[in-house]
């Protein structure tokens, strides 16, 4: 079953096309890296999934399900690429308030907590905590509701290498749909095995990361790989 679907989707802002017939879609328990230089599409594609823009064209489905709708929403956990908790709020009221309307009870809050290494700053507003901690707490409001299915921009931004390392380990034991936007070859390589890379707007090439890894020459690193397709575009 398709959890992820477009087809044909065109988005515009003025004179400038962010997608061209955007078109393809990702099986449920699907884990994608969505890749692209700078300007491609790829936040533009993940805020349409998320239901917070509409496309002026084509056909996008959650499960078969038109994204922004309740339904979806219970489903989905979305990190934009600068989220922004509540600010006047502390972290656990952060927490609590998204688990009140996500219907989770408060041991998911502690647990939260725990798991990304918040306890120490439960009491302090969101505003006043570091860009990295910021980020850490997003990605709690993101997953409290353990979601089925889950798009993330940019999701280790900020972070130091053991916040990473964590956060790689729970995204991984996650039995969730991913489609994982970013820039970070190694982030791509390490939580999904199949690659969707856009580039204006549209699909340049899709398929699995041992694949795009057969397309560079022995021993070419799968950097300059990707380099080098969005290059030749």
């Amino acid at each position: 079953m398709e959890c992820i679907s477009l087809r044909n989707v065109v988005k515009r802002f003025g004179s400038i096309t962010a997608l061209n017939n955007l078109s393809f879609s990702i099986p449920c328990g699907g884990r994608v890296a969505l890749l692209g230089p700078n300007g491609a599409g790829k936040s533009t594609t993940m805020k349409i999934l998320a239901g917070l823009l509409k496309p002026d064209y084509g056909e996008v489905e959650i499960m078969g399900m038109k994204p922004g709708t309740k339904e979806v929403k219970k489903i989905l956990g979305y990190l934009p690429e600068d989220p922004m908790p509540y600010r006047i709020l502390t972290v656990r009221e952060n927490l609590e308030y998204i688990a009140l309307l996500r219907g989770v009870s408060k041991e998911r809050v502690d647990e939260m907590l725990d798991f990304l290494d918040l306890r120490q700053y439960e009491k302090i507003q969101a505003g006043k905590l570091s860009r990295g901690n910021q980020q850490k707490l997003s990605l709690a409001l993101v997953l409290i509701h353990n979601p089925e299915i889950v798009l993330l921009d940019e999701p280790l931004n900020y972070l130091d290498i053991p916040t990473q390392e964590k956060v790689i380990g729970i995204l991984k034991e996650m039995k969730s749909t991913f489609l994982i936007s970013t820039h970070i070859m190694s982030i791509a390589t390490r939580l999904t095995d199949h690659v969707i890379m856009i580039s204006k707007g549209t699909v340049i090439w899709q398929g699995s990361i041992s694949e795009l890894k057969a397309l560079g020459r022995e021993d070419e690193p799968i950097e300059s790989v990707v380099a080098r397709m969005m290059r030749n575009v």
